[in-house]
């Protein structure tokens, strides 16, 4: 081929990818450090998983996730053709050892290279299809979150996919020429024998001389290889930049927390590769405070949208779109490169996003959830919430409500005894835990403490197991907010004052388990409360009552059959914490007809409640994710009940239905078990 001209730009394309790989690695070994070296058994098989096996886009949009799945498979199998090609620019018959014509990885490999090339040809032409014919929507941006990428030229994505289709040409065009000049050769038929696609192209070149086969040929080398070293100088200049970046950083992404182990096994624990918020307690207020995994993240970014996608916030009309926040960071980092470079420097503090931006988040895990190469926005935006509490930077009513959770350890602002106050209408005594043994702590939470709905719904559960033999009991005023809602807002030194009063108050009680009916409080006592010295197991509530139904201990006397109902996840029972069957065995037992949303399990909606959206103005949103969730239930017919498992969610839907104006009624899960536990409708 050329084996003087093609080493020198191989060497200077080599060289020039190596300065720009260099600038990016010294950003990473300038930020802050962080731990993500533990477990490596797990991280590699998330890394099998997630990226070898790409988990989440064949689960994920179809036929999106195939598309992407061909391309990296294929480019998995041709890069064995890269490196032959290249090999070649020295010796014309040179081959990977093992894999030349007459050796034995050499014809399979063949087959397989012409499989994968047909393959990635027509991934890379849908591709291009979705780009400038159907204009996929989450390929340009939603606005109003994302009006900057939405209006920006998107070149980009094109050009690469060309580049694809040109090194498959050059590949098909190399071997085809090579066959057909070589028709004589046995090497040459034997690989004409296990290459369909380049056997039949050289068969199209039957009439043309060899010397003009063999120009064709040494054409498609050319084109081959010097695609091949543009495509990886563009790489780490680029969203492509994933590509080398998305393995590590799946590898490197947060495991969940060590829980203490749970006897009750309806369901499964965590997946590996959830972020979590337990042990970080950091804030970054400039460019010179993220880890190395943050810009990890921002390098990964394949600019894909399944985030924002999925994001309530986006999707509702507020100024927060998970794409756009990864980017924006991405663009700062490399735009002012000296503030991560030069830690502890006097250099102005940067404005990265805006607080619009960071308030927005509901800290529902929908954007980690969807993204397919590891990148961890909620975490991020917590610690950077944190910088605002700092500096002052929040609402006022937000300000007001932590305030009142430092007072009274609630946030309705109620006294502490009248945290029990909703078990006076029970026509018996709910043991205080502090002075009597039970076997069930409950965790009550506020809602389920002070919210007239849930309160209902708290004295619905009492009667239920009580009728079931369960000895439980309460803290009553020694319970405080678990502080689940006050971390993610980015009140840190709150949130650890609220861990230490609940400490206490388990410690000075005797019991062998915990239960609770608020999915939020149930996340943090489970997943960040052990860190402070908790060894108890912690349960929703779904898995005890799942758990006492499937020993005998709750009977359904009369199965509520015709009922139709859907049931919506909370984000914090479902995606946090993977905890979907539990309650699906209790409408199998009540006999109701389940008729899902389409978006549930793990892939649930936010309600808009969560990452203390609560307890902030949300007047501005376009239409609150409550009530695009109660719009998508109601598409699915007929329904008797929309049913929820949170209080939160008891309160948010039941709003949501009257503004909506749905047909059917938002019930907590307990009314239906109790009408089936009794016999009665």
């Amino acid at each position: 081929m050329s084996p003087v001209l093609f080493p020198i730009l191989f060497l200077i394309a080599l060289a020039t990818f190596a300065c720009i790989m260099a600038g990016r690695v010294r950003l990473l070994l300038a930020a802050k450090s962080v731990k993500r070296f533990d477990q490596v058994g797990k991280r590699v098989k998330n890394t099998l998983t997630y990226v070898v096996g790409q988990k989440k886009f064949l689960t994920g949009e179809q036929p999106a996730g195939l598309m992407h799945l061909m391309i990296f498979w294929g480019f998995v199998i041709l890069s064995l053709q890269v490196v032959t090609l290249f090999g070649r620019a020295f010796a014309a018959d040179w081959s990977i050892p093992g894999f030349a014509p007459d050796q034995p990885l050499g014809p399979p490999f063949f087959l397989m290279r012409d499989i994968f090339e047909v393959l990635v040809g027509v991934a890379v032409l849908y591709a291009l299809y979705r780009r400038l014919v159907a204009h996929t929507p989450r390929l340009f941006g939603f606005r109003p979150a994302e009006d900057r990428m939405a209006k920006k030229p998107h070149w980009e994505g094109i050009v690469i996919l060309m580049f694809i289709l040109m090194i498959i040409a050059g590949d098909l065009v190399y071997d085809g020429g090579l066959l057909a000049a070589d028709r004589s050769s046995r090497l040459m038929q034997h690989e004409r024998d296990w290459a369909p696609v380049a056997g039949v192209l050289a068969g199209l070149l039957g009439d043309v001389s060899i010397r003009t086969a063999k120009s064709l040929s040494e054409v498609g080398w050319w084109l081959h290889n010097l695609t091949v070293l543009a495509f990886l100088n563009m790489l780490p200049r680029s969203k492509h930049f994933h590509i080398i970046t998305a393995a590590p950083n799946v590898f490197f992404s947060k495991l969940e927390p060590r829980s203490v182990p749970r006897a009750i096994a309806v369901d499964s624990l965590p997946a590996a590769g959830v972020a979590s918020l337990s042990g970080d307690s950091s804030e970054i207020a400039s460019l010179d405070g993220f880890t190395w995994k943050q810009l990890l993240d921002m390098y990964s970014c394949t600019e894909c949208g399944r985030c924002s996608s999925a994001c309530p916030a986006t999707a509702s009309g507020s100024a927060l779109a998970p794409r756009q926040f990864i980017l924006d960071l991405r663009d700062c980092v490399y735009a002012h490169p000296q503030e991560v470079l030069h830690r502890g420097s006097s250099a102005p503090t940067t404005k990265i996003v805006s607080n619009e931006v960071l308030w927005a988040c509901m800290a529902c895990m929908a954007c980690i959830e969807a993204c397919p190469v590891g990148i961890e926005h909620v975490p991020t935006i917590v610690e950077m919430r944190r910088a605002l509490l700092a500096q002052g930077e929040f609402e006022p009513l937000l300000q007001s409500t932590l305030e009142t959770i430092y007072l009274s350890g609630n946030s309705f602002d109620e006294l502490p005894r009248m945290r029990g106050r909703w078990t006076r209408e029970l026509d018996f005594d709910i043991p205080d835990a502090r002075g009597e043994p039970v076997e069930y702590l409950w965790f009550v939470g506020d809602f389920a403490s002070f919210d007239p709905r849930s309160e209902a719904a708290s004295r619905r559960l009492a009667r239920i197991l009580r009728e079931g033999g369960v000895s439980f009991g309460l803290l009553y005023d020694g319970e405080r907010n678990s502080g689940n809602d006050v971390r993610r807002v980015g009140e840190e030194g709150l949130f650890e004052l609220l861990v230490e009063q609940n400490m206490e108050a388990f410690a000075s009680a005797n019991f062998e388990a915990i239960f609770t009916t608020d999915p939020h409080s149930f996340n943090t006592l489970r997943n960040e409360y052990p860190e402070f010295g908790l060894d108890r197991p912690v349960y929703h509530y779904t898995e005890l009552l799942a758990e006492l139904i499937h020993t005998g201990q709750i009977v359904v006397r009369k199965p509520l059959s015709g009922v139709r109902v859907t049931y919506h996840d909370p984000c914090y029972l479902a995606r946090y914490n993977r905890i979907t069957e539990a309650p699906r065995q209790l409408f199998s037992a009540m006999g109701v007809t389940l008729v899902e949303m389409p978006r549930h399990g793990t892939s649930t909606f936010c309600c808009g409640a969560g990452g203390g959206r609560i307890w902030m103005d949300d007047s501005h949103f376009a239409e609150r994710p409550s009530e695009q969730r109660i719009r998508e239930a109601s598409n699915l017919g007929d329904l008797d009940y929309f049913v929820v498992s949170c209080p939160k969610d008891l309160a948010m839907y039941s709003d949501a239905v009257t503004a909506v104006g749905a047909r059917f009624n938002v019930v907590e899960i307990t009314e239906l078990l109790e009408r089936a536990n009794r016999g009665r409708e």
